[in-house]
């Protein structure tokens, strides 16, 4: 019995690693929607909100569009960064690799 445990642990335990392995292999896109808005609190955290199209125009009054080529990042201090272009190699890699 014990035995089994522990070969389905270790069994989860590599189909986590590999599942990890694989999706950072290659960039994901973000999945954003349309009807969604995304924050970035003053606390550092994340969040979502459902939004709702009555007052979008008071909301676009005061946003301005983010330009392409545009990578944004947590930095080691836990703040959020953004960078314009370039961030790729010549051949499309990212330039700031784990490899780099």
């Amino acid at each position: 019995m014990i035995r089994t445990k522990t070969l389905l642990i270790a069994a989860a335990l590599g189909t986590l690693a590999t599942t990890a392995w694989a999706q950072a292999a290659a960039p994901a896109p973000w999945v954003l929607s349309p009807d969604m808005g995304y924050g970035y609190g003053k606390d550092g955290k994340t969040f979502s909100y459902k939004m709702g199209t009555s007052n979008a125009g008071l909301l676009l009054k005061g946003a301005r569009k983010v330009p392409k080529g545009t990578l944004f990042f947590i930095g080691q201090n836990g703040q959020l960064y953004m960078r314009t272009a370039p961030y790729l190699d010549g051949d499309g890699t990212f330039m700031f690799g784990p490899d780099q």
